[in-house]
């Protein structure tokens, strides 16, 4: 209080009073906001796993539900269908063209070499013959070594999947492919490219194919 020549008692001013209450009521305000913050989000729930219509030679109940967790959003829970596997269809491209006719949906393909190593790629479009490159952004390698490595588009180019009757390709950069197969299905390789950014899929360079499933997702 403030005492004036006129030995008048003045009261202290209002804005002042009034800035004391308000900051005091915003501390209450902030210690029950604090108090009824609203409680954490529960985690996502895992995709239901996927359904196979048949067993895979390849991959083992671990490796599909590892895989189906990197699958795009849109198509996890299909149905996979095996469109081509070489034990039944043969070691041959052209034969994997031909399975693949009729066929729109994505396709993970998936293929041992004979060191034992297990890799492949998600397309997300079907396997076909054609000019020049072909596919989206879902397009991915991955590779298990022995735990799952996915390497997925970087934007770098477009280069996802081209595929003529000497050879299939996935990803390029540089003159070198990530995943490329010759015409019989048999021999094959994966170099470090600049669409997917990806180290060497199999334990070496070049590799011989001993099993290849093509899986169509629906």
């Amino acid at each position: 209080m403030a005492v004036h020549s006129a030995g008048l008692f003045v009261c202290s001013q209002p804005s002042q009073v009034e800035d004391a209450l308000s900051a005091e009521a915003g501390e209450e305000e902030e210690e029950e906001e604090e108090e009824t913050a609203p409680a954490p989000a529960p985690a996502p729930e895992e995709p239901a796993e996927p359904s196979l219509a048949e067993a895979s030679q390849v991959l083992g109940a671990s490796e599909i539900r590892q895989l189906s967790l990197h699958l795009p959003p849109r198509v996890r829970g299909y149905s996979w269908s095996l469109a081509f596997c070489t034990s039944r269809d043969g070691f041959s491209l052209r034969s994997l063209y031909r399975q693949m006719e009729g066929h729109g949906g994505p396709v993970l393909l998936v293929l041992r070499d004979q060191d034992g190593q297990m890799f492949g790629a998600f397309s997300s479009s079907a396997i076909r013959l054609s000019k020049g490159f072909y596919g989206t952004g879902e397009t991915f390698l991955f590779s298990f070594s022995p735990q799952l490595k996915v390497f997925k588009w970087t934007g770098s180019n477009s280069f996802f999947v081209k595929g003529d009757l000497d050879s299939l390709m996935m990803g390029s950069g540089s003159g070198h492919f990530g995943l490329w197969l010759d015409g019989d299905l048999y021999h094959g390789g994966s170099h470090p490219c600049a669409t997917f950014n990806n180290e060497v899929l199999a334990r070496q360079e070049q590799f011989c194919i001993k099993e290849l499933e093509a899986w169509v997702l629906s």
